[in-house]
C-alpha cells in the first residue's frame, strides 16, 4: 500500500500515546474509592477492591483473543472496537446502583476495551522499531503510565463539581474520543520492513538466533523460556499493583496512625491534608511508572534486557520488604514512587523479551497470552494488601459532606506488613530466577 511505503514510523508512536495515556486511567481507580464508599457504604474493602481486580483480569484475557486478531486483520479496527468498548463500559458504570452492575460495566466491558486497544499500539511499534525495541515499547506504554498524572486531577475536578458517578461518564467520553483518534495511526509496515540504515544483529557465534524465529502462539507456550518469563512477570505485577491500586489507602493508614497519638478525634482539616497528599501520591506514582518503561527500556537496549530485568526485581524486593517502616510522607512517597519506576519497567521490558524471543511475526497473540501475568497480578495484588491489612485501629475523623453538614466517620487504619513482605520475597525470587533464563534455541 502507498500509504505503508511512505508512512512516519513516529505517528504511530503519537498514536500509541494517544491511546495509552486513555487506558492508563485505569490507575487512578483509588481516586475513585472515596467517593464509591460514600455512595455505596454498605461495600467492604473487599468490595471496593474487586473492580480493579477484575477489570486488571479482563483486560490481560482480553489481550489474547485481540491480539491474534489484530495479527490477522491489522491493529487499526481493534483499537477502534476498544475505545468503544471502553467508552460504553463508562457509561454503563456511570448508571450503576450496585456492585454488580458497576463491574460489569467498569471491569468486565471496560476491561475488555483497555485490553483490546492496548495490544494494537505495542505489536505495532516493534515492527516498526526493531531498531530500538526497548526504548520505543517502553514509549508505547508510557502513556499508560502517565494516564493517572493526566486524570487523577481532572478525575478530583470531575468528582468534586458533578459526584463520583458522573465522573465515569464524562471520562467515557474522553477516552471514547482519544483512543478512536489514536487508532487511526495504527497502521503496519509493509511485509520484510526494516530502517533505513539499519541491519539486524548477527547471532553470536554457536547460538541460534532466536530474533530469526516466528514461534506460533503454541510453539512459544511449548517453551520453558516462556513460563519462566511469565512467573517472573506475575510476581513483578502483584507488587506494582499492589501499591498502585492502594496508593491513597495505603497513605491514609500510615499517616491515620501517626496522628492520632496526639488526638482522639483527626480534625477536618487534618483529615483532608490526608486525603489531598493521597492523590498527590497517585500522581507521583504515575510519573514514575512511565518514566519507568522509557528509562528502563532505553537501559535494556545498552545493557540487555536479561541484566536490566534482574537490576529491577533486586531493587523492587528490598523496597516491598521495607516500605511498612516508611511511614512519614517523604518516605512513603519515596518507597512508591520506587515500586511504581520498577513496575514500569516491566511493562517496557515484557514486550520486548517478547519479541525477542519468539518473533515479531505473530507478536500480537504471543504478547497477549504473556500479558495474562499481568492480569494475574492483577487479582492478587490488589486484592492481598485489603485481605492480609490487620487493622490497628478504628480511628475517628471529621469531615463535611456536600450539604456542607459536618460529619464524624471511623476509618479501619491497618498494617499491610504481610502483603508487603510476601511480595517482596516473590521479587527476590524472580530475580533468581531471570538468571537461569536464556533465549530458546529455535526452531
Amino acid at each position: 500500500m502507498a500509504e505503508e511505503k511512505t508512512f512516519n514510523r513516529w505517528l504511530v508512536v503519537v498514536g500509541a500515546l494517544l491511546i495509552q495515556i486513555s487506558l492508563g486511567a485505569i490507575y487512578i481507580y483509588s481516586v475513585f474509592k472515596p467517593g464509591l464508599k460514600e455512595n455505596f457504604p454498605s461495600w467492604s474493602n473487599t468490595d471496593l477492591a474487586l473492580p480493579s481486580q477484575l477489570v486488571l483480569a479482563c483486560f490481560a484475557l482480553s489481550m489474547i483473543v485481540a491480539g491474534r486478531i489484530q495479527d490477522k486483520i491489522g491493529p487499526r479496527i481493534i483499537a477502534t472496537i476498544g475505545g468503544v468498548l471502553l467508552g460504553f463500559g463508562l457509561l454503563i458504570a456511570s448508571f450503576a446502583k450496585d456492585l454488580a452492575m458497576f463491574t460489569i460495566g467498569f471491569s468486565v466491558i471496560g476491561g475488555f476495551g483497555i485490553g483490546a486497544a492496548y495490544v494494537c499500539p505495542i505489536a505495532t511499534c516493534v515492527k516498526w522499531f526493531p531498531d530500538k525495541r526497548g526504548l520505543i515499547t517502553g514509549l508505547a506504554v508510557a502513556g499508560f503510565g502517565a494516564g493517572g498524572l493526566v486524570f487523577t486531577p481532572v478525575a478530583k475536578s470531575f468528582i468534586a463539581s458533578s459526584g463520583v458517578m458522573t465522573t465515569f461518564l464524562y471520562l467515557g467520553i474522553i477516552f471514547f474520543i482519544a483512543t478512536i483518534i489514536g487508532a487511526q495511526f495504527m497502521i503496519n509496515p509493509p511485509a520484510g520492513y526494516k530502517p533505513k540504515g539499519w541491519n539486524p544483529p548477527a547471532p553470536a557465534a554457536g547460538t541460534a538466533a532466536a530474533s530469526k524465529t516466528d514461534y506460533t502462539m503454541g510453539e512459544m507456550l511449548a517453551t520453558p523460556q516462556f513460563w519462566l518469563l511469565w512467573l517472573t512477570y506475575f510476581a513483578g505485577c502483584t507488587a506494582g499493583l499492589m501499591i498502585i491500586m492502594n496508593t491513597t489507602n495505603i497513605w491514609q493508614s500510615f499517616s491515620m496512625l501517626n496522628f492520632v497519638k496526639g488526638m482522639n478525634t483527626i480534625p477536618k482539616d487534618v483529615y483532608a491534608d490526608i486525603v489531598t497528599k493521597g492523590a498527590t501520591a497517585v500522581i507521583i506514582v504515575s510519573i514514575l511508572n512511565a518514566a519507568g518503561r522509557i528509562i528502563w527500556g532505553k537501559i535494556s537496549d545498552s545493557i540487555g534486557r536479561k541484566t536490566t530485568l534482574l537490576v529491577i526485581f533486586i531493587f523492587s524486593g528490598v523496597i516491598m520488604l521495607v516500605l511498612n517502616g516508611l511511614s512519614s510522607y517523604a518516605l512513603y512517597i519515596f518507597g512508591v514512587s520506587c515500586v511504581g519506576f520498577c513496575f514500569g519497567g516491566f511493562l517496557a521490558l515484557y514486550p520486548a523479551f517478547t519479541a525477542d524471543y519468539f518473533g515479531t511475526k505473530n507478536v500480537g497473540a504471543n504478547y497477549g497470552f504473556m500479558f495474562t501475568a499481568y492480569g494475574a497480578g492483577g487479582l492478587l495484588g490488589p486484592w492481598l494488601a485489603p485481605k492480609l491489612m490487620n487493622v490497628v485501629q478504628k480511628i475517628p475523623f471529621e469531615t463535611i459532606d456536600k450539604a456542607g453538614t459536618a460529619l464524624t466517620k471511623s476509618y479501619d487504619a491497618g498494617s499491610y506488613v504481610t502483603s508487603f513482605m510476601i511480595s517482596g520475597v516473590m521479587c527476590l525470587i524472580s530475580a533468581a530466577l531471570v538468571l537461569v533464563i536464556k533465549p530458546p534455541k529455535g526452531k
